[in-house]
């Protein structure tokens, strides 16, 4: 075969061999989802939230900062706090869930969790947990962790042992700063800390199915007010988001 030819033959091999790759590259990219606004209700702008949950049309909400970290319970339609509870100065408040009539609180970097009655805020109980706590949410059965790395823990709710663990991936690399989380029809969503977006993980293998871009209703002013807050009421089928200091709480739809 002559040089040129074969020098053809091969330039030709690698630019199949790249279309290839670009194509594979482009189907394996996460869809993202855009998100139209339905609803927007007041919103505490003091308050640094950190974990965010609806139950009975009655949101529940962690906010953050030593000496002002709470649980609070806030009537939806007017942000007004009906109900809170301060944390010890000592401790940074995080994300939140509700499980089994108990409400679980996480702490930043103390290693401690705290868990309260639902009905009367009172601390029942709580236990040490290793490392950052982060996002907290549950699936039914086993509370979920996140810690500011890639992983999802898996607790067992009243042991507070873990059950496992699972590696978050978006197109196949590892996803880190996930923070506050919400189980929404077997998935666990997550806010990724300092983005407009909101993930959306198979809790089975980890892998990040989908993404919204919040980018059109960001009130972010300063460097610490970013997007973090998910709630899903599953009574009516509705989706909230806020973010840290925040006038608002919006109803969002995700456009399919």
């Amino acid at each position: 075969m002559h040089f040129s030819t074969l020098a053809c033959c091969r330039q030709s091999w690698l630019l199949t061999i790249l279309l290839c790759l670009t194509a594979s590259l482009a189907q394996a990219a996460v869809p993202v989802k855009q998100v139209q606004v339905i609803n927007t209700f007041p919103h505490d702008h003091d308050a640094f939230t950190q974990g965010l949950v609806i139950i009975g049309g009655v949101l529940y909400e962690g906010t953050g900062r030593n000496g002002e970290s709470s649980l609070r319970k806030v009537e939806l339609s007017t942000g007004t706090v009906q109900q809170r509870t301060l944390l010890p100065s000592q401790y940074f408040g995080e994300g939140i869930t509700v499980l089994n009539n108990l409400v679980y609180q996480l702490t930043w970097q103390s290693n401690v969790a705290l868990v309260y009655d639902f009905a009367s805020f009172k601390q029942v109980k709580s236990f040490y947990l290793p490392g950052e706590g982060w996002g907290l949410t549950h699936d039914g059965n086993r509370l979920i962790v996140s810690d500011g790395t890639a992983f999802l823990r898996f607790l067992d709710p009243v042991t507070f042992k873990e059950t496992g663990r699972v590696q978050v991936t978006e197109d196949g690399a590892p996803l880190d700063r996930l923070n506050e989380l919400e189980y929404i029809n077997g998935e666990v969503w997550a806010n990724v800390w300092y983005t407009d977006f909101i993930v959306r993980i198979d809790p089975v293998t980890g892998k990040v199915k989908s993404k919204l871009d919040l980018h059109g209703i960001n009130e972010q002013k300063g460097h610490d007010d970013v997007l973090n807050g998910i709630a899903w009421d599953a009574d009516s089928k509705r989706l909230f988001v806020t973010g840290k200091l925040w006038s608002k709480l919006y109803e969002i739809k995700v456009k399919e």
